[in-house]
């Protein structure tokens, strides 16, 4: 695995990773990330005013932020939302908000339907995803 990251100053780091990954490994590999640049900017929409953005937007946000490489559950994305924007959302608002993204591909689900686990869709799993679908 190989990530670059550009700083505000305009230097490049390359950090390539070999062996095994794991969810502790990918974790400190982003720590590292964000150390030493940030993380991407991603949709040009999160850098406006997080007040102009929708609930459904917020919710999004969150996932990119709190939890791009892992398994989470709907409580979770609702405590870092209320812990982010100071502001409650019920647990009923996200489930549905994640269930949508998982239909449009956005998010992977897995589980039973009381205790639903959803990870963020990495590019290469939507095109392998759709490439699947288009064959049936």
């Amino acid at each position: 695995m190989r990530v670059e990251v550009f700083d505000g100053s305009g230097n490049r780091y390359t950090i390539t990773f070999q062996g095994q990954v794991t969810r502790e490994k990918a974790l400190r590999l982003l720590d590292i990330v964000e150390l030493l640049g940030g993380m991407p900017a991603g949709n040009p929409e999160w850098n406006r005013a997080t007040s102009d953005l929708s609930k459904f937007d917020k919710v999004r946000l969150i996932i990119d932020r709190s939890f791009p490489m892992v398994w989470f559950s709907s409580r979770d994305v609702q405590s870092a939302y209320e812990q982010e924007f100071k502001e409650p959302i019920s647990l009923s608002t996200v489930s549905t908000y994640l269930s949508r993204m998982a239909d449009r591909g956005v998010l992977a689900k897995n589980g039973m339907s009381n205790s639903w686990r959803y990870r963020a869709m990495t590019k290469i799993s939507q095109s392998t995803l759709s490439s699947m679908k288009g064959n049936k």
